[in-house]
């Protein structure tokens, strides 16, 4: 099947191409998600006319993501554990503590945008990827200190 696709799909392409996919994967997650629409002869024409707005709005979500991402390569994120013997931690450090600390310091990130490949076990010093858009994302500093 052949879709427009409204918005920036990874591994797909980017808003307003069109691409050629699945049928269950268009009828079952893409069009129903909003990502894309069939592309038949009507919604051809009327996404002709649509294609400027949605190409000048990608490109203010874009923008927008990479204004946050200079901000976020500043920020440094420091969580507090328990730790046990050879400081070991009580428990680990995973990507929603890692949201919590920094909503509380005023940034709002979703938690799945968060690249952890596993939680954080022992106390340090660890880089953390954040994808803020499609092709877009960020490095912040995640401290693990000992609770005193």
């Amino acid at each position: 099947m052949k879709v427009i696709l409204k918005q920036h799909v990874e591994s797909l392409g980017k808003a307003g191409d069109m691409v050629k996919v699945a049928d269950g994967y268009a009828r079952n997650f893409l069009i129903p998600k909003g990502l894309a629409t069939e592309a038949n002869p009507r919604n051809l024409k009327s996404f002709e006319q649509e294609r400027q707005r949605i190409l000048l709005q990608a490109e203010k979500i874009h923008k927008q993501a990479e204004e946050t991402a200079a901000k976020l390569s500043e920020v440094s994120c420091t969580i507090s554990r328990r730790v046990g013997e050879q400081d070991k931690l009580f428990g680990s450090v995973g990507a929603k503590d890692i949201q919590e600390t920094l909503a509380s310091q005023g940034i709002e990130i979703d938690r799945r945008n968060i690249l952890l490949e596993e939680p954080i076990k022992a106390l340090g010093e660890y880089p953390v990827r954040v994808r803020l858009s499609a092709g877009v994302s960020a490095e912040i500093k995640v401290v693990v200190a000992a609770e005193s």
